[in-house]
């Protein structure tokens, strides 16, 4: 039985039971031992009181923070505040000793040394927290698009198409020497291959046969960027819905955030009570918000005019047809608006090629979707269903209309309006957890220079 189930038992089990875990913390009397005994499942460990008669008893004296040991015991009613049960132990075994040299003694660890040490520090009660929390939600991810019908598709990791077009791109080669002064036809897959960037192209076949599909994978950046946001390698959430349009994606993303944040309110209770109180002081207050709030909606020439007319004095200039960046967008959600809010239809020179035109010729059905604390959590756009259209937009972003034949045949063969959106899975994390940089909630980071592990 795990410890975090005993410790919310409301009676105690008849039989002995057995516990495996890690020792955090160990006192000694004359005649008997306190032992706190964790196995991660949960922020709480269990005491555990060894006395001299229980077999075993002699290895106690060796069982130092960070020790591995099997315990046997019966859970009884404890006396001590703040606890209801604790374990009196029948038998003691230790199976691991840890030297003195055990780099997570009881005392406070910088997040900047605990990523040197990122073997060892799920570990900690941050980092245990952090890699529950990401366990629970990815569950939450998938069980969100099974309810509603969505398909599961397993979209392609090595890719010969840039979907977002930013260039950004990892090559995969199998060639030796100056790759490129040798024909890509002769590498591997014969041409030019790339780590994807997103699984959005591929999925978008799927949903023109399936109707509603989604990806939940790896992707990736060649960007040689160091911010607290930004990772080589990180996880996104992409679903793909034929026959919906821009009002039906922006519906779906506003519904998926909050049921994100209603299930880590629902099933990560602890671990959320120990972000709100050592990571970010009123974290569950804001997601109680979010969760209960409805969203704002904009189009992005109204938020760029309440940003310019608001008086504020921004890093970056605000005008139409500029990007919006992390201080705009917290701005509008934590100051301006007090809320999420999702922002539509943004000028076309600053979105890709797939991105349906407006009528206005100037402004393409995109929609962005941003969240106090955080700025931006999810980016989508109805598709571009119109084959004439569509190659044009390839053409206007220099991208080669052949290489891309297997994509504009969906507009050729039954095309339909469709719509999706992209979610980095890490930012929804760094949203519920309060954890500010994206490197401490995914398990071995990959930043530039960084690919330990």
């Amino acid at each position: 039985m795990r410890i975090q189930k005993i410790l919310t038992l409301d009676a105690a089990p008849a039989e002995t039971i057995t516990l495996n875990g890690w020792i955090r913390t160990r006192r000694d009397s004359k005649t008997f031992s306190f032992v706190e005994l964790n196995d991660g499942s949960g922020i709480t460990g269990i005491q555990v009181i060894v006395d001299q008669s229980t077999p075993g008893y002699d290895q106690v004296a060796t069982a130092t923070t960070g020790a591995s040991a099997t315990i046997t015991g019966k859970v009884v009613e404890s006396p001590g505040k703040g606890q209801r049960w604790e374990i009196h132990a029948t038998e003691f075994q230790l199976v691991g000793t840890c030297p003195s040299d055990y780099p997570l003694q009881k005392k406070g660890h910088s997040p900047e040394f605990l990523r040197s040490i990122s073997h060892l520090r799920p570990r900690t009660n941050l980092f245990g927290a952090a890699f529950r929390l990401r366990s629970k939600i990815s569950y939450a991810v998938n069980r969100f698009f099974n309810e509603r019908d969505f398909v599961q598709v397993h979209t392609p990791i090595i890719t010969a198409s840039d979907c977002e077009g930013a260039g950004e791109l990892f090559r995969v080669t199998t060639l030796e020497g100056d790759i490129d002064k040798q024909p890509a036809s002769e590498d591997f897959f014969g041409k030019k291959t790339y780590l994807t960037v997103s699984g959005q192209l591929e999925a978008e076949t799927f949903a023109c046969a399936l109707g509603k599909v989604y990806t939940f994978g790896p992707t990736f950046r060649a960007e040689n960027s160091n911010t607290t946001r930004h990772a080589a390698e990180f996880w996104m959430i992409e679903p793909e819905m034929a026959f919906t349009d821009l009002k039906g994606d922006m519906d779906l993303a506003e519904e998926f955030v909050q049921a994100m944040v209603r299930a880590a309110l629902d099933e990560c209770g602890d671990d959320l009570a120990f972000f709100n109180r050592f990571v970010e002081k009123g974290l569950i207050e804001r997601l109680e918000k979010v969760a209960s709030t409805p969203f704002e909606r904009l189009s992005y020439e109204e938020a760029v005019n309440l940003l310019i007319n608001s008086g504020r004095k921004f890093d970056y200039p605000v005008h139409f047809g500029a990007n919006l960046q992390a201080e705009h967008e917290r701005f509008l959600t934590e100051e301006l608006l007090k809320r999420p809010v999702t922002v539509y239809n943004y000028p076309k020179e600053i979105k890709p090629f797939y991105m349906r035109l407006n009528d206005d010729n100037r402004t393409v059905t995109a929609m962005d979707l941003l969240v106090p604390g955080i700025g931006e959590l999810i980016g989508g756009s109805q598709r571009e269903e119109r084959l004439d259209q569509l190659i044009a937009n390839l053409k206007h972003h220099n991208l080669s209309p052949d290489e891309y034949s297997w994509y504009t045949d969906l507009r050729k063969y039954g095309s339909v309006p469709h719509a999706g959106f992209g979610l980095g899975f890490e930012r929804l994390l760094m949203f519920l957890s309060g954890i500010q940089n994206i490197r401490d909630v995914i398990p071995f980071a990959r930043t530039p220079g960084n690919a330990g592990f």
